[in-house]
């Protein structure tokens, strides 16, 4: 029998994991949630496009511009109020795919770090940290100092240059004095 338990990550996923009784098999799956803003967002689209489909159909049921503006009798035809459903359905489609597509974009933005470009100093809520006191406080992770290749090969050069140079200076007044 499996087993599910929902556990937070700290980068606004959910993440499931399933196990059988014994413990040996684990599933992890990575759902994306929704932020609280953006299911406000969807939900007034939601409501809008139901009201339409709900004028479209009282349209149909009481003839709405006769019953509003006066006229003859209105004639019965459910396949026009279906069709309308069928356009208003596949627009609120379309729709809700665009704004999940922007409202991603935008949480992309929101998601970035502002690092100040002199110090590297991250700005967090209203404050600005060190680098490793951000992680510290944001994410509980700890960080540790090493060298990428590409900087550990121009801290060589440059100490090789280094090197050279004070081996020139102290012959330089050795070749001085003898000559």
């Amino acid at each position: 029998m499996l087993a599910l338990s929902w556990a937070k990550d700290p980068i606004r996923h959910g993440t499931a994991s399933a196990k059988e009784g014994d413990g040996s098999v684990k599933l992890d799956v990575v759902f994306m949630k929704v932020p609280r803003s953006w299911r406000l967002i969807l939900v007034y689209e939601c409501i809008g496009f139901a009201v339409l489909i709900a004028f479209a159909w009282l349209d149909e049921i009481e003839g709405l511009p006769q019953f509003l503006f006066g006229g003859g009798r209105h004639i019965h035809d459910w396949r026009d109020s279906a069709m309308a459903t069928l356009i208003i359905i596949y627009v609120a489609a379309i729709i809700l795919g665009l704004t999940l597509r922007l409202l991603g974009r935008l949480q992309h933005l929101e998601d970035m770090l502002r690092v100040c470009a002199w110090c590297r100093k991250i700005g967090h809520r209203d404050k600005w940290l060190k680098m490793e006191e951000y992680f510290a406080e944001g994410f509980h992770v700890y960080t540790t100092h090493g060298m990428c290749p590409d900087c550990l090969k121009s801290v060589q050069e440059e100490t090789a240059h280094l090197k050279q140079l004070e081996i020139e200076a102290a012959k330089a007044p050795v070749d001085r004095a003898t000559a």
